[in-house]
């Protein structure tokens, strides 16, 4: 089920330099209790509605990671993160390869440590968070510049997530960062009509606090979060993503946003989806996306 995961390097000589590479371990899903934290790769893009990459997203996201310093001015350095490796993708078809990630992630969800889950695209959102269904009420935030609220008519897709999530059981969906003109009045409505939340990226970049606020208020009362980022929230100034778009947050904004939220106790998993390395300009996205787990660990300490 999980591809074994390689051991990580540093890339600094500097002996005072603690990196990633130096405190991240290959671990396995029997041992993954020992961690607070582990990393789960899952390289698939068969289901992207845009430009395809992102089944490279781990690889590179990961080796991205590993020369990124462990230290936090405010909270220290992170430490007790492990690597599962990455899940084999049955990928005959999106319903099957959704199928085959849900059970992996129902595995890591069982273990005592947060999961940490690197796409790979946003369909696998719905597999990543679907098993927390099991365990009582959930409510996602989803750093996204489109609502994935789209109907799986024709079968799942990286636009469908959210729609399964909700048929499934979801009982909260707020969206941070999305754009103006980037979905369809109906997926705005059924949102709506969910009880969730839009925080478009122009509230998020004016008053990253009162956006969280707002992005909570639906949460009120349920078991679980799951925080998802879709990379695509960034501007499109970071174009390695399916689809790009003007309008989005910049990188700081983003990674004060996720931190701030895994301070929430009921975060139960994490993940980054659609980085897309073949379509990234100078590495910007991929390093954008290993740091927002960086900020995302330090948080959650």
């Amino acid at each position: 089920m999980f591809r074994e995961a390689e051991d990580w390097q540093p890339t600094s000589s500097d002996p005072n330099d603690e990196q990633f590479g130096d405190v991240v371990a290959p671990t396995t899903i029997e041992d993954a209790d020992a961690y607070d934290a582990v990393l789960v790769g899952e390289p698939y893009d068969g289901a992207v509605i845009g430009r395809q990459g992102a089944e490279e997203g781990p690889k590179a996201v990961k080796e991205a990671l590993a020369g990124v310093k462990t230290h936090h001015f405010e909270h220290g350095p992170v430490d007790s993160v492990a690597d599962l490796g990455d899940v084999v993708v049955v990928d005959d078809d999106v319903a099957a390869a959704q199928a085959s990630v849900r059970e992996a992630a129902a595995e890591v969800h069982a273990t005592d440590a947060l999961p940490v889950f690197v796409g790979g695209d946003n369909s696998l959102s719905y597999a990543n968070a679907a098993p927390l269904l099991d365990a009582g009420t959930l409510g996602v935030v989803s750093f996204d510049a489109h609502l994935d609220c789209r109907e799986p008519v024709d079968g799942p897709s990286s636009g469908t997530p959210y729609r399964q999530l909700f048929d499934a059981g979801l009982d909260a969906l707020s969206v941070v960062g999305a754009r103006h003109f980037e979905t369809s009045t109906a997926y705005a409505d059924f949102l709506r009509e969910q009880g969730g939340a839009v925080v478009t990226a122009e509230e998020a970049g004016a008053d990253p606090e009162a956006a969280l606020g707002d992005a909570l208020a639906p949460m009120t009362g349920v078991d679980y979060l799951y925080v998802s980022v879709d990379i695509d929230v960034l501007d499109a100034a970071y174009p390695g993503s399916s689809a790009p778009t003007p309008g989005g947050l910049q990188p700081r904004e983003l990674f004060r946003l996720v931190r701030s939220l895994a301070r929430d106790e009921r975060v139960a998993g994490f993940e980054v989806v659609e980085t897309a390395p073949p379509l990234d300009t100078e590495h910007r996205t991929v390093d954008a996306a290993a740091r927002t787990i960086a900020h995302f660990l330090a948080g959650a300490r």
